[in-house]
């Protein structure tokens, strides 16, 4: 049964944010990847915690204008493409507006970016980040889906991202049934010579069954964001931490991360919930790795195991002065691992073919 409303609705204004890393020390120790001077030295899964939280936060804007007593819960992170290093000795703003809202759910984007610094450093849009919320009439097990009453977009501006976000639900859309078209000659090829080359004497290469990690852990309440549900910004923060340390299987000099492909949530996290955390490096471009993670659920009293979430990350190898550097070929060997190869092999393709047409 679903709970619905037809009063007319306002889009808000940007929900605003800004972590001042420039003027605070402790902030600043605890954003660090490392104690040292490192280009790129920002901590990235506390960033994931934070536009979650940010997502929620602009889509409940919205939403609690027609239903005041309304929740919202992240159903997927479309991308996040990283543009520029963040400079962990420099304020990070972030801006999130609704992009585009559809029967039940919304799209939140969130730009972030340095601002004008103090001393005349120039700005620099660190990121794009595009989150798919859905509209619930409570937090609890009992909740009903809301229907929510579109809006027109204004301006030029609003059209564009209103039709970026449709697009982004189709691009989507279309990858997924692309996964289950079979390979393509050249496809069926690639695949061919990867499984030939270990058949050879000598071979030394890196197998797929050799690039994955296992991490645990068990929730509690200060993990918590709504009543006995765990807050989904830790849930993508661990599984950003599992998927670098799986890259670094691969990477040889440093995995820095360029890109959340896709994060899906499908089932939520209770407290007290023990966590498997399963990261797979999937497939190796000239210097980039793609990562898969997935996070299990295990109840508190062990009679359930489910899904919780599904990402895929995509790094760089870079050197001392953030300089692409090459990476070893991932050769895959059973039916399951060539399916993961090719499905990112596909998206690395489609990412090249996004550049070229932008001319980067």
């Amino acid at each position: 049964m679903e709970i619905k409303a037809y009063c007319p609705m306002a889009l808000p204004d940007d929900r605003l944010l800004t972590l001042r890393l420039g003027s605070d020390p402790d902030l600043r120790r605890r954003y660090m990847l490392l104690d040292e001077d490192l280009p790129g030295n920002v901590r990235f899964g506390l960033l994931l915690e934070i536009l979650d939280k940010l997502a929620e936060d602009a889509a409940l804007d919205y939403v609690r204008q027609a239903h005041p007593g309304a929740r919202v819960v992240t159903a997927a992170i479309d991308n996040i493409y990283i543009r520029a290093s963040a400079d962990v000795k420099r304020d990070i703003a972030f801006s999130a507006r609704v992009n585009f809202v559809g029967r039940t759910s919304l799209e939140v984007g969130i730009r972030v970016e340095h601002p004008l610094g103090p001393h005349g450093e120039p700005p620099a849009h660190i990121a794009s980040c595009y989150f798919t919320m859905v509209a619930r009439s409570t937090a609890g097990d009992g909740a009903q889906s809301l229907v929510l009453p579109a809006f027109t977009p204004e301006g030029d501006l609003g059209h564009r991202r209103w039709n970026r976000a449709i697009a982004r639900r189709e691009a989507y859309r279309q990858q997924q049934h692309q996964a289950q078209e079979p390979p393509s000659r050249e496809e069926y090829g690639l695949l061919a010579a990867l499984h030939a080359a270990q058949d050879k004497p000598g071979f030394e290469g890196l197998l797929a069954a050799d690039c994955v990690t296992n991490g645990w852990e068990r929730t509690y309440p200060e993990h918590e964001n709504v009543p006995q549900k765990i807050f989904g910004g830790h849930l993508i923060r661990r599984a950003f931490e599992q998927s670098a340390i799986c890259a670094e299987e691969v990477a040889p000099d440093r995995p820095v991360i360029v890109a959340v492909n896709r994060i899906n949530f499908v089932q939520p996290v209770r407290m007290g919930d023990k966590l498997h955390f399963v990261s797979r490096a999937v497939y190796a471009g000239a210097t980039s790795v793609s990562v898969e993670t997935e996070i299990i659920r295990i109840s508190r009293d062990r009679t359930q195991t489910n899904l919780s979430n599904s990402c895929i990350f995509t790094f760089t190898n870079v050197d001392a002065g953030l300089r692409p550097q090459p990476v070893p070929a991932i050769y895959p060997t059973t039916y399951a691992e060539d399916a993961r190869y090719l499905a990112a092999h596909r998206r690395h393709q489609g990412h090249l073919a996004w550049k070229a047409a932008r001319g980067r």
